[in-house]
């Protein structure tokens, strides 16, 4: 699989001064946390699941989560478990096919290495477990039934904490939860594949709910947890873990409003560039502006539950031409010593050892989103991805 994958190779050549790279689910842990991208939810209790992952995949998904908790209700449980293991046979039985990656939110550790074993062959298709209302004392118990689950599955499977609980939101428990947040993963560091946000849970423990036209960030309480987490769990000095963005909440029919103005060439004339930006910004202005502070502080992907959001996602994750060229520079090993520099566009400084880890995470993010051309935007690449 591989991001814009599925638009035609002519179009990405166009698109693109060097396009996304494949991989596959056992692909290199810190390549796989770069590349999730933006991480679609679905109940585990829909019908046609696998019909709907294989959809999916066509539009450009790259990885999925396929809840057992918060989205179906209590009662839903048992059938829901079975729907995912008649799902999965279903899927493994499709010849050709390749799925994203595919994780399974859990309620209880027990459920993990349970789910494992009823999977049987078709747990190959499995790449890991989403773990809810993370901390260290209920987080251990699903480390350890993942670890032992392996053995079952014959595969490597990930895990990916949710961190939600009020003990990381009130202010007298945070950084005793967090110094125990940090000691599970880091315990189980080979296993940890991204931590996640769990925003809507924070809003929750205040009766607090943002509008269409507020970002997490607009949610001071909500801010601060955030950059608590990145400043503890995600350092660039090597301790740190990949922590994805919050969900957006709201969705449009935004494809229907888009196609009829977006299936012609990405490359038009400036009025019609002009008119998409227009609704573009209309239509996703609230969730433009969250995955642009989201990157800006810190986190790489983001939760999605609409699949109208995968593409903005994706297409803000692609590394300009300006961004790749400033980090090539000021990467050459020539520039091992330190030194500041121009930038090759002459519009800013690159001081070569305070944006090393800058442009070292840079250059990941281009090798699994790609590297625009120098004349292509965010607008172009929206317009190229929307699915016929």
């Amino acid at each position: 699989m591989r991001h814009f994958g599925h638009i035609a190779p002519e179009v990405r050549q166009r698109l693109f001064h060097r396009e996304p790279c494949a991989f596959t689910a056992d692909s290199p842990a810190r390549l796989l946390s770069a590349a999730l991208g933006a991480t679609l939810y679905s109940p585990a209790t829909r019908p046609r699941l696998a019909d709907d992952i294989v959809r999916q995949a066509g539009n450009g998904v790259v990885s999925m989560v396929l809840c057992l908790e918060d989205s179906i209700g209590d009662a839903d449980v048992v059938a829901a478990e079975e729907n995912l293991v008649r799902q999965f046979a279903d899927l493994a039985a499709r010849p050709g096919v390749e799925p994203p990656l595919l994780f399974i939110r859990v309620r209880a550790p027990g459920q993990i290495p349970d789910l494992v074993r009823r999977l049987g062959p078709s747990v190959r298709l499995l790449s890991g477990f989403v773990l809810p209302k993370f901390t260290e004392e209920r987080g251990i118990p699903f480390l350890e039934a993942l670890s032992a689950a392996e053995g079952t599955a014959g595969r490597r499977l990930f895990a990916m904490p949710v961190l939600e609980s009020p003990e990381l939101l009130y202010l007298e428990s945070r950084v005793e939860t967090l110094e125990g947040v940090f000691r599970a993963v880091d315990k189980y560091r080979e296993r940890v594949l991204a931590l996640r946000l769990g925003v809507t849970d924070f809003c929750s423990s205040y009766g607090l709910r943002r509008a269409p036209d507020m970002t997490a960030y607009d949610v001071q309480i909500v801010a601060s947890v955030i950059a608590d987490v990145v400043n503890m769990l995600g350092r660039a000095d090597g301790t740190g873990f990949t922590v994805t963005g919050p969900v957006w909440e709201y969705f449009r029919a935004s494809e229907r409003m888009f196609k009829p103005q977006l299936r012609q060439s990405p490359f038009l004339e400036v009025q019609a560039v002009e008119l998409r930006e227009k609704l573009i910004e209309h239509a996703m202005d609230g969730l433009l502006r969250e995955i642009s502070l989201d990157q800006a502080n810190g986190l790489l992907g983001k939760t999605c539950i609409h699949p109208s959001h995968v593409l903005p996602v994706h297409a803000l994750s692609v590394v300009s031409h300006e961004e790749y060229s400033d980090a090539q520079d000021i990467l050459r090993p020539e520039r091992g010593g330190g030194g500041v520099l121009r930038s090759s566009y002459t519009n800013k400084m690159n001081e070569v050892k305070p944006h090393r880890a800058w442009a070292e995470r840079t250059l990941l993010r281009a090798e699994v989103f790609g590297v625009a051309h120098e004349d292509v935007g965010f607008v172009e690449l929206l317009a190229a991805g929307i699915p016929g």
